[in-house]
């Protein structure tokens, strides 16, 4: 029987969120068995559970929100904390979103792994899936497609970018590896428009891979030669970590991102005979 997971001690990081642009403060805490992944804002005393069903924005990142409390940019750190398996924890949070820091999940990760990790009482839960799920939206198409394990296989095509392909089957040391190092990417020329609209006002050439028309403007922050397509893995882990329990599944992305990854969740549970929820 494999047991669920929380860390062993509270650990804290300071930062910068990306949109807003503002300080941030975030501690990430020992939470009780089966409680899940909840964000507590505690400049406003609430607490939101990390839930597929509470994203109320998928623009330019995952949003969740409970009444005027909303926290954005959740991927990342959702993304690492599947990444270590950590199941039961206690995000908390003085701002609207988590620091960004290296605009990656390897920062949540260092952080998660210095914090340590300790077993609960309960076994964990897995969502087994047992039908094809597939949405599209436009040229986007995301599935999930039944499978003895977790594996990601993504299609990328951007300007400048071009076509990148990547396939990843999961495991702890390889997520660190091959995919938790990826940074965020973005278009210089959106930044302006963005800026005004109060986005990726955290932005900077230290956190992001920048890009122009003749390609990535800070190539020295670049780690690997196909590192937007891992990104793109990496958002769908941790969009896809907000179904409440790891799914055993293959997940095929196409042109796809946080809008169609939450759709694929609300399509996967919209009908209970899609999946069984097994105890490893």
């Amino acid at each position: 029987m494999t047991l669920r997971r929380t860390v062993a001690h509270p650990v804290t990081a300071t930062g910068t969120a990306l949109h807003a642009g503002v300080p941030v403060s975030m501690t990430l805490s020992p939470a009780a068995s089966g409680s899940g992944i909840v964000f507590r804002r505690a400049d406003l005393g609430v607490d939101i559970p990390a839930r597929y069903d509470m994203v109320s924005e998928t623009r330019l990142g995952t949003v969740i929100g409970e009444g005027i409390a909303k926290i954005g940019v959740v991927e990342h750190l959702m993304a690492a904390a599947a990444g270590v398996e950590i199941d039961d924890l206690l995000v908390t949070l003085d701002g609207p979103e988590p620091p960004i820091l290296d605009g990656d999940a390897l920062s949540y990760l260092s952080l998660l792994e210095s914090a340590g990790a300790r077993e609960l009482a309960e076994p964990r839960t897995v969502i087994k899936l047992l039908k094809a799920v597939t949405v599209e939206s436009g040229d986007a198409k995301a599935s999930l497609i039944p499978a003895d394990g977790r594996s990601y296989a993504y299609e990328l095509s951007f300007p400048v970018i071009g076509e990148q392909f990547y396939a990843f089957a999961f495991s702890r040391a390889g997520f660190k590896a091959e995919i938790a190092p990826a940074r965020t990417f973005g278009f210089l020329n959106e930044l302006e428009a963005l800026n005004k609209m109060d986005l990726a006002k955290g932005a900077s050439l230290a956190n992001t891979l920048a890009l122009d028309e003749s390609g990535v403007v800070n190539r020295e922050r670049q780690r690997f030669a196909d590192e937007f397509v891992r990104h793109k893995i990496l958002d769908a882990i941790g969009d896809l970590a907000l179904a409440g329990a790891p799914v055993i599944a293959r997940f095929e992305g196409r042109k796809s991102g946080h809008a169609t990854n939450n759709a694929l969740l609300r399509a996967l549970f919209s009908d209970p005979s899609n999946y069984e929820l097994q105890e490893l």
